[in-house]
Parts: C-alpha cells; sequence; structure tokens
C-alpha cells in the first residue's frame, strides 16, 4: 500500500500512546517499584497515640480520614480556642506535609500537592481573626527514590497527624450556633503510588453564649490538644479572606499587562478564558504552524461536502482536546507529573514521537510504501475518516508542547495547584481555545474549497510540507539526544539546529526549483522563490543563533551560585529555559540576545545572570521553579535590592527587561 498523506494519519495515533506512556514513566520514575517492597515506617503523631479515634476509621477505600474538633464547644465573646484538624491515615499510607522539609528530589514534584486547608474567603462576623495555622511535625516514611529508585526515608504526614486552627471569638459576637467551614486539601499515597488529591470538606459547630451564662463545655481532648501551641494565637494571619483568598494572577502579552482574581466562580470563569485565549495563541507558535496547511489542504479534498466536512473539523477538535484532558488527568492525579513539560523530562519520549512524524513527512511525497499489519484497518486511517481526523487533533496538540503561548503558561500553572475539577476545566479551556480555528474552517468549507486538490502544484506544495515535517522531526530527536546526553547545571547540545536548517533550507530549494520547472507564470515564480529566499535565509541565520549560547554571559543556576549572587547586593536576573522550550528560544533571540539589553545584561558591576536549564533530569533547578511559584517555562524572574518581591515575566519585550532591571536595581543604584 502506498504509504501516502491519507495513510499516515494512523501513525499519529501513536503518538498520544507515547504521551500515554511517558505519564505512566514519569510516575514509574517518581515512585517507582523496588524487588521487595520495603515497609512503610508509620510516623508517630502529635497526640497520645494510644487515645481512640474521634471519627470513623480509614479503609482500604479511604486511606485517610478527616476530622475537625473545636477546643470547646461552648465559647464566649472574647475567648481564644483551637480547631484541631485531624488526619488519621490507614497504615501505610501518608500525605505529604504543608512544610518545607522534602529534599530535593521530591520537593519539586509533591509542590502542587502538598497538605493545605481553605478557611472561608469571607470572615465569618462571629470571628474577630485567625491565628496562623500551626502543622504537625512531619515523621519518616520510607518511599522510593525517583531518581535512583532506592528507598528513602522522607517526612511525611503519618498515622493520626492534627494540624490547629487558632481563632478568637469577636467581642461583639451574638448568641446562637454558629459554623466554621474547612476545606483540606491533601494527596494520599502509599509506598508505590498515589491517589487523586483530595478536597474534604469540614465542619465545625459551636454554640456562642452569653459572658453571664453560666454554661460550660465538655473537658477537651488532652491527647488531641496536648500538642497544641497557645502562642499561635499572637501570630495573627488577619482575616480569612487575608489568610487564603489567591492571590490576583499577572498576566502579561508583550507590553500590556492585565490580573485576574481566581477567588470565586467568577474569577475561575475570567481564568478559563484566558486558557482558551492562550490555546488559540498556541496555533500561532512555530510548534504548530507547519501542521496548520496540512490540515487546510485536507479539509479542502472535503469541502464538497459541507456536512461531512463540518464533521471532520468538529472530530479532529475532539481530538485536540481529548489530549489537553488528558494532561489534565495526569497533572491531578499523577505524583511527580505537575506540567506539559514534564513529558520532556524522558530522553526517549522526544525521540520517538519525532521518528513517528519523521516516518510520516517520508510518506507525504511517496518515498516508499508501508505494508501495514490487518488489524490495522480495524479503523480506517484515511484521511477523511473520523478515526484519521481524531488522531490529527491529538499528533496537533502534542506538537505544541514545546511551545507555551501568552497567557496560556500562567493559566495552566495556576490550574495545576488548583482542585482537580478547576484543573480539567482549564485544561479543556485551553484545548476548546486550540481547536478553534480548525473548527472554524470545517464549518466555512467556502474558505479552502478553492485550493488545489490534486496535480503538479498540490503535490508540490505536499512535499514541501512533508520536508518542513522532517525538520520537525529533527528538532524533537536531536531534543531527546541533547537531554540524553545533558550533565545539569551544564547546558545542552545544540548541534542539531544545524540539522533543522539545513532541511529548512532543503524544502526551500526544492520549492523554487520545482516552481521554476511547473509553471512559466512569473506570479508564482516570484511568490514561491521569495518565500524560498526568506524562509531558506532565515532558517540559517536563526541556526547560528541558536546554535550557539548566545551573547550573554550566563552562570548556569546551582543554589550556592544564586546564594552567592544575592549576597553581592547586585541585581539577580534569572532564566529558565529547555531546549525542547521554542518560546524559551524565540524569547531570548528576540529580546535578551540583542545588542542592547546583553550590554545591559553583561554589566557585571551591578548584574548577575543566572541560566536554569531544565534540559535533563535538573533536580535543583525544578526545586527551583517551584519555589518560585510556577511549573512552566519560559519564565523570567529579576529580583534586587530595591524589589520586595520578585518581578516574573512569561512573556516579555525588550522595554518590560529594562523598566524591571532599573526597578530591582534601586534609585541609588540606578542614579549611579
Amino acid at each position: 500500500m502506498t504509504h501516502k498523506l491519507s495513510d499516515c494519519r494512523f501513525l499519529s495515533r501513536l503518538i498520544l500512546v507515547l504521551a500515554l506512556c511517558s505519564v505512566a514513566f514519569q510516575a514509574q520514575g517518581s515512585q517507582p517499584t523496588p524487588p521487595s517492597p520495603p515497609e512503610i515506617a508509620v510516623p508517630g503523631t502529635l497526640a497520645d497515640p494510644t487515645a481512640a479515634p474521634t471519627g470513623p476509621a480509614p479503609s482500604q477505600t479511604n486511606p485517610v480520614v478527616v476530622t475537625g474538633i473545636a477546643q470547646k464547644n461552648i465559647v464566649r465573646p472574647g475567648d481564644q480556642i483551637a480547631i484541631a484538624i485531624v488526619l488519621d491515615h490507614l497504615d501505610g499510607f501518608h500525605t505529604w506535609p504543608n512544610q518545607d522539609v522534602l529534599p530535593s528530589t521530591l520537593a519539586a514534584i509533591v509542590e502542587v500537592n502538598k497538605t493545605r486547608m481553605a478557611l472561608p474567603e469571607t470572615k465569618p462576623g462571629w470571628i474577630d481573626r485567625f491565628g496562623a495555622i500551626q502543622w504537625p511535625e512531619p515523621h519518616a516514611a520510607r518511599v522510593a527514590d525517583p531518581d535512583t529508585g532506592n528507598p528513602i526515608d522522607v517526612p511525611t504526614y503519618g498515622g493520626r497527624a492534627i494540624a490547629y486552627i487558632p481563632i478568637t471569638i469577636s467581642a461583639s459576637a451574638a448568641a446562637g450556633p454558629v459554623t466554621l467551614p474547612v476545606v483540606v486539601s491533601f494527596q494520599s499515597c502509599d509506598d508505590r503510588a498515589c491517589r487523586f488529591p483530595e478536597d474534604i470538606p469540614v465542619e465545625v459547630t459551636l454554640t456562642i453564649v452569653p459572658i453571664s451564662s453560666a454554661e460550660q463545655s465538655a473537658p477537651p481532648d488532652r491527647a488531641i490538644f496536648s500538642g497544641f501551641d497557645i502562642n499561635s494565637f499572637a501570630t495573627t494571619a488577619g482575616s480569612a479572606a487575608a489568610a487564603t483568598a489567591s492571590k490576583p494572577i499577572e498576566f502579561n502579552i508583550g507590553p500590556w499587562k492585565f490580573s485576574i482574581n481566581p477567588s470565586g466562580p467568577e474569577g475561575i470563569a475570567l481564568m478559563m478564558l484566558a486558557a482558551a485565549v492562550g490555546g488559540l495563541l498556541l496555533n500561532m507558535t512555530p510548534c504548530v504552524l507547519p501542521v496548520i496547511p496540512i490540515k487546510i489542504m485536507g479539509l479542502s479534498q472535503s469541502a464538497g461536502d459541507p456536512r461531512r466536512c463540518l464533521l471532520l473539523g468538529m472530530v479532529m477538535s475532539v481530538g485536540v482536546i481529548a489530549f489537553w484532558l488528558a494532561m489534565g488527568v495526569a497533572i491531578s492525579a499523577i505524583a511527580g507529573f505537575g506540567s506539559i513539560s514534564t513529558l520532556f523530562q524522558n530522553s526517549w519520549f522526544p525521540i520517538v514521537v519525532g521518528a513517528v512524524i519523521g516516518v510520516m513527512a517520508l510518506g507525504m511525497f511517496n518515498v516508499f510504501s508501508v505494508n501495514l499489519p490487518k488489524f490495522v484497518y480495524v479503523v480506517n486511517p484515511k484521511h477523511d475518516s473520523f478515526g484519521g481526523s481524531f488522531a490529527f487533533g491529538i499528533m496537533t496538540a502534542i506538537l505544541s508542547t514545546p511551545c507555551t503561548a501568552p497567557v496560556m503558561g500562567v493559566a495552566a500553572a495556576w490550574a495545576a495547584t488548583q482542585p482537580w475539577a478547576v484543573t480539567m476545566s482549564v485544561f479543556g479551556a485551553i484545548g476548546a481555545g486550540m481547536a478553534l480555528p480548525y473548527l472554524v474552517l470545517a464549518a466555512n468549507p467556502r474558505w479552502v474549497s478553492k485550493l488545489p486538490r490534486t496535480g503538479p502544484a498540490s503535490e508540490l506544495v505536499k512535499q514541501f510540507l512533508g520536508m518542513l515535517m522532517l525538520a520537525v522531526a529533527a528538532f524533537f530527536v536531536g531534543t531527546g539526544l541533547s537531554i540524553a546526553m545533558v550533565r545539569p547545571p551544564d547546558p545542552a547540545s545544540r548541534i542539531h539546529w544545524w540539522v533543522v536548517a539545513a532541511l529548512v533550507l532543503g524544502a526551500c530549494v526544492w520549492l523554487a526549483v520545482r516552481t521554476f520547472q511547473i509553471t512559466k507564470r512569473p506570479v508564482p515564480r516570484v511568490v514561491f522563490g521569495t518565500i524560498a529566499l526568506v524562509l531558506g535565509g532565515g532558517s540559517v541565520l536563526l541556526a547560528s543563533e541558536l546554535a550557539s549560547h548566545g551573547p550573554v554571559n550566563w552562570v548556569y543556576y546551582t543554589p550556592e551560585r544564586l546564594d552567592d549572587a544575592k549576597r553581592e547586593g547586585k541585581v539577580v536576573v534569572v532564566d529558565f529555559t529547555a531546549e525542547w522550550c521554542l518560546t524559551c528560544k524565540a524569547l531570548e533571540s528576540g529580546v535578551l540576545y540583542r545588542k542592547e539589553i546583553a550590554t545591559l545584561l553583561n554589566d557585571t558591576e551591578q548584574v548577575v545572570t543566572i541560566k536554569v536549564d531544565l534540559s535533563g533530569n535538573n533536580v535543583d533547578g525544578k526545586k527551583y521553579l517551584a519555589q518560585v511559584g510556577r511549573v512552566g517555562i519560559p519564565l523570567l524572574v529579576v529580583m534586587g535590592p530595591g524589589l520586595a518581591e520578585p518581578i516574573m515575566y512569561d512573556n516579555y519585550t525588550r522595554d518590560m527587561v529594562k523598566d524591571a532591571i532599573a526597578k530591582a536595581a534601586g534609585p541609588r543604584t540606578a542614579a549611579k
């Protein structure tokens, strides 16, 4: 069977399998099963371990039971009491601590799933103030090291763990029953796997009586409250809203900035809208642009049947959305899978994806034939089939993973830290935004009906696009090899960019030569000749930049180097990047490596430049990314004596970088 564009669609199905395999491999890498499973060291408790549980016992289907207990059930205006949140764990299970006590091999990958408590967004009127939450001391549990697979002891919560919420009753509180709702979020794990993160609502009911009342509360359970530090009342968290409300999420698209407060239904809806816009902008990234003409050509073949054209476009859109929902499931359910970039932490994933794309590209200009096994034809892989369109949607979404569009990166990073329903909603919105252009084209077949479906010109365009896809395949394979060979914190090899440029240049030469052979009309010759000249020359110039490490004198990140830079009192500019991140490359080449910015960054009297290369398994780099509250790249962090908090950008311009450095320098240094 001739392996044409229509037949190659089936191979794109393999990419989804590879993505899911990589997710599973990552989870296995983060918590592998040793040959002889180690016993879990059940942590001790802060309370008396012989005390009877006050709530239902954990079960195999519910390994952690959460109970809320008041120190006193009857309170008076002005009283100070503690609310105990008790987590009773089944033997062998643990939850991740709220404190920053985990080793670097685990801290970054469980940051989004550590134990948290959410108080009401609006402080109840009967409460004067909340004290700072007093978290239990973690105890050792044995888990598998995600790097080596060897069992290690790490701090976790297990057995009975108790956290305390200090509250002060308002002096003007009215008498009567009151309820304090608390949502406890955690992820429970044993030594082999982790469950879905959970949000458990807990309600604690009190009765407020007048100061003159003689009613007394039952004596507190000393075993439960023996670990409470009364000094916690002195550390005030302010109102519940201040303690728990989400900070506004900052977005920037070039010079334009805006923020969204994600609290409440309206805020979440705005975040979903921002995510959809980010998904739409993904189609303009260099990762996805090469495949858009291919889909347009495919739709043109079905343009004569508007109903079928629309159905095929809808099926492809479902494929795009399905991939992004799968990423949301992975981020919500799999320990160690904190962002889409996790797929690239395994070097074999981009290598195999590149190989599949390369086979598809070769098939586009009919250089070989492939006889597929009979079982393949159970699902028709033809281009105009529903299965082929669905697989093409998945492939399109996967090709976008090395790129991050403006807005989308911030929305995805925020969603990764939210309850699973919010995470899924935001990632579904990203997929819907990305799929929108294809759905619009499918709904308007007149826009593509005039494209040539057969003939030398159509064949030339198909061959040209096939060669560009070979360049995409070379990027994935080269990226995988560079990831496999890199040794953090050193930078990854970039020689594969010359291979990519050579393939693009070859495609441009072929486009120009064949155009002059096919037609003598001056307009096509000028148009396609110009495209070939600009694209071919641009690929060589771009490769010369991307294959080098640029004009900036970077210091490659280690925690010690960052601490030394901070102690010097200079402006510190930290660039998070990776070899697979094409958006990172575009920002570096278009902004940081321009002469005026590079000169500013190389001013060693005032500025220290640090690069965090996440191409390989850079454990320290991933931990630092989690510490600054992000899960995805690109990211530029600027800090210095003039700033109380670092300035962070996932998309930036030259003016934004200059302004951030000036602010970080402070008035004295800036004046100098």
